[in-house]
């Protein structure tokens, strides 16, 4: 009779437990990526009342009389099944579609979970809010730029970093030039200087001496205008490069100079306060012109002349915002002519917007572009030029800024082709930006949190480590949905999002407890069964023993 009772009793500790773990799975029904338990029951040590006997030539064999001491708990293990993903809209929860565990750190250990509920503290980490754990990256990425620390695993999102301004380095183009459409009417070539001279409100500048300018300043007893350039044809100034002045010298005399002593093929003219040059006939032209002056005083000179018009049969103008080492924008405009060589093309560049320190003539034309006259692909340049623009701008005259023109692969149709019909190239892109401050973040399925700045560049700033393990069920909880190893899960191995079976992260979701209401309903009417069951074979059991009592009596 002891043994109904004490096996009464270890069936109501063992259904008290399996309604304890249906009451806790319940509770955590909303709780973030929770992972519900089971319990699986075993039967305790048998006692045994008699052997087996094994069969004689006189009578068969026995079987053993045993009789069972109860239940006990035989585990009690975690469904480590994927949760449900529900989007949150909230940038930085995130969840896992897969085997993987974000890793947390507190400085002492790292923790493994699957709740992604981080945000950004006061010192622009990226921590779990409910208890400051810092979330861990892997690999460099953001070091480069300055967002991360190296040596530091803890993930910085960097609102408090300013992205510094990346002058412009390279442009590509794109685009057909038309190999046998022709302007309507050919273009002359006109040069202009990029300053306009003024004085006061005076018109007639042809008569007013360079002392009176307002580009002028201090007192002008002599001094030198030194000229250099190029006549259509391509031929260097030859004579005439250098115009000695004194206080009497005026505008007038500069452009009498330049027409009687310099130019060849062309005309210079004052417009509006702007030294022009005029070719005297069109077509395909090679003119260009730099003045500068040393003497008495300072007098500013034209730091270029823009090509106001590009001389030539066919021409096709291109333009795009490029940026100076500040962050500056500066619009870039040039110009692709046809040349007088078959199937080759230059591109000059015409003019650009802001402070211009200087634009030399040999570092603003690229010339002999060629391209194949059997298909139209772009063959690169024939000549020994190099395809690149040298601009210094005022604000940093001692160091000039190198554009690279990419016009694709040689022999390639990648980029720039020659094509009968229209001309249609343009400026397809550049890789300069100005400043910026770090607006959103977000994180794509690899993992990597990538930032949106001001300026309008994103930029990867971090990659999320994640952690697999041999054993998941093995893994022992700490509370918080927090993770340690245990002796029978596996050490972690460190990876990345779609690596190594870790699987994807998505942002802006979050990963549901997996807990269901109407297993664990269940689990509760049969845990009750049962401890009803052992209950009442703890009463019989008394009653019998109250009636064996009842005999004396």
């Amino acid at each position: 009779m002891s043994f109904a009772l004490s096996a009464g009793v270890t069936g109501l500790q063992a259904h008290q437990k399996m309604l304890d773990i249906a009451g806790n799975n319940l509770a955590n029904v909303n709780t973030t990526a929770f992972k519900a338990s089971r319990v699986t029951f075993s039967e305790l040590l048998n006692e045994t009342l008699k052997k087996a006997s094994q069969p004689t030539s006189g009578v068969g064999g026995t079987n053993p009389q045993q009789i069972g001491s109860g239940v006990g708990i035989a585990g009690i293990s975690p469904n480590m099944t994927q949760g449900n993903i529900i989007s949150t809209g909230n940038a930085l929860d995130l969840a896992i579609e897969g085997e993987g565990y974000f890793v947390l750190s507190d400085g002492q250990q790292n923790v493994y979970t699957r709740a992604g509920a981080f945000s950004v503290d006061a010192d622009s980490y990226l921590v779990d809010p409910a208890t400051g754990y810092h979330v861990q990256r892997i690999g460099s990425e953001g070091e480069s730029d300055g967002f991360q620390v190296p040596g530091n695993s803890n993930i910085r999102i960097p609102y408090d970093v300013a992205m510094p301004a990346k002058a412009t380095s390279e442009i590509d183009v794109t685009g057909n030039l038309s190999a046998d459409a022709a302007l309507t009417v050919t273009q002359t070539q006109v040069v202009t200087s990029n300053i306009t001279y003024t004085c006061g409100d005076t018109v007639a500048l042809e008569t007013t001496e360079i002392d009176q300018l307002d580009q002028f300043s201090g007192t002008l007893t002599s001094g030198t205008i030194t000229i250099s350039g190029y006549d259509k044809d391509g031929t260097a100034f030859d004579s005439g490069l250098t115009l000695a002045v004194d206080g009497s010298t005026t505008l007038g005399d500069l452009i009498n100079h330049l027409n009687t002593n310099v130019l060849d093929g062309s005309t210079a003219s004052l417009v509006n306060g702007q030294i022009r040059i005029t070719d005297d006939s069109s077509g395909y032209s090679k003119t260009d012109i730099t003045i500068s002056y040393s003497g008495d005083g300072e007098l500013t000179t034209p730091a270029y002349f823009e090509i106001s018009t590009v001389g030539g049969e066919e021409v096709k103008s291109i333009n795009i915002t490029a940026y100076d080492s500040q962050g500056g924008e500066h619009v870039i405009t040039g110009a692709f002519v046809r040349t007088d060589t078959t199937n080759t093309w230059d591109l000059v560049l015409t003019s650009v917007t802001g402070d211009i320190s200087e634009i030399t003539m040999d570092n603003r034309r690229i010339e002999d572009i060629a391209f194949d006259a059997s298909d139209g692909s772009y063959l690169g340049l024939s000549g020994s030029d190099s395809a690149q623009f040298v601009i210094t701008f005022t604000h940093d005259p001692s160091n000039q800024q190198t554009i690279d023109i990419d016009m694709g692969t040689p022999g390639q149709l990648d980029g720039l082709t020659q094509f009968a019909g229209n001309s249609t190239a343009v400026a397809s892109g550049q890789d300069g930006y100005e400043a910026g401050s770090l607006s959103t973040v977000s994180v794509n399925n690899e993992g990597i949190v990538i930032g949106a700045f001001s300026n309008g560049i994103k930029k990867n700033i971090a990659t999320i480590q994640m952690s697999l393990f041999q054993n998941t069920a093995g893994l022992e909880g700490i509370g918080n949905g927090y993770y340690i190893p245990s002796a029978n899960s596996g050490e972690a191995i460190a990876t990345q999002a779609m690596s190594g079976g870790a699987g994807t992260i998505h942002g802006g979701s979050l990963e549901k407890s997996n807990a269901d209401v109407a297993t664990e309903f269940v689990s509760m009417i049969q845990a009750q069964n049962g401890f009803q069951a052992n209950a009442r074979s703890i009463s019989v059991a008394n009653e019998i023993l109250q009636e064996l009592t009842n005999l004396i009596r």
